[in-house]
């Protein structure tokens, strides 16, 4: 599909405006090359990939947004608790596409309250107590950071989670300032993903091969047995609900969530 088709308010910000019906579901009929394409071109040097380092889906769009053009920006929360092995991967992305990574971190301030107040590890006593960490190290500072962009990029896949299932290719962000949330990879399975990685030798996390599925904070992600459900490896302790950490929470804002 040519990408003048769906761009009718080239020159607006889009922060601005919200999505009509019409342009989004043209954006569902792209593929993920073509969306990144408009992306890139409609808001770079205002846009960037939120990339955990610690799922397959993230390193494909490194791959793919390298392609399009090398200058593009790619950020990663670096929660104070990420696995060796992910920040191994992040220097090797560093080298393999000589690619500057920034890393944003939590407010020190807010983490030594709660550590002083709770515990070191008091995620694992409560629901509660794991929301407020992650609200802490994760959500906060994604916010902080975005502020200076118009759009990102995320991994997001609609069969990661039933509360990823309505996830849009393109979205209105209302938690992040009404910014632009581009999910290329909406409509992937893991199999194509993997597919990619392997067609392209694209690096990903080591711990893949070592039965994690999805890598997050060390003490809150561990392997999964054959047959169990991707996402069971992480806050395995926990039973009741969907997990997520609060980046990615299913809203309703004029029909195009977040």
């Amino acid at each position: 599909m040519a990408l003048f088709a769906i761009d009718a308010l080239a020159g607006k910000p889009f922060k601005d405006e919200v999505l009509d019906l019409v342009q989004r579901d043209a954006m569902e009929s792209m593929d993920a090359r073509e969306i990144l394409t408009w992306a890139v071109e409609r808001f770079h040097p205002r846009l960037t990939l939120s990339a955990s380092f610690g799922a397959p889906e993230g390193m494909v769009l490194i791959d793919l947004l390298h392609a399009i053009d090398p200058a593009t920006r790619v950020f990663v929360l670096d929660t104070g608790r990420l696995h060796p092995a992910t920040y191994d991967l992040i220097d090797r992305v560093r080298d393999r596409y000589d690619k500057v990574v920034e890393v944003v971190f939590p407010d020190h301030a807010k983490v030594e309250e709660m550590v002083r107040e709770k515990g070191v590890n008091s995620f694992y006593e409560s629901i509660e107590n794991r929301q407020a960490c992650c609200q802490i190290r994760k959500v906060e500072p994604l916010r902080r950071h975005l502020q200076e962009f118009d759009a990102y990029v995320t991994g997001l896949r609609r069969d990661q989670n039933l509360n990823r299932a309505k996830t849009r290719k393109v979205e209105i962000d209302p938690a992040n300032g009404g910014l632009v949330k581009i999910n290329p990879l909406a409509d992937w399975t893991h199999d194509h993903v993997m597919e990619y990685v392997g067609r392209h030798q694209v690096p990903v996390n080591r711990l893949h091969g070592q039965g994690f599925p999805s890598v997050g904070c060390e003490p809150c992600t561990r392997a999964v047995a054959p047959g169990e459900d991707p996402r069971a490896g992480r806050w395995w302790w926990e039973h009741e609900g969907i997990k997520e950490c609060g980046l990615h929470v299913q809203q309703e804002f004029d029909g195009s969530g977040i």
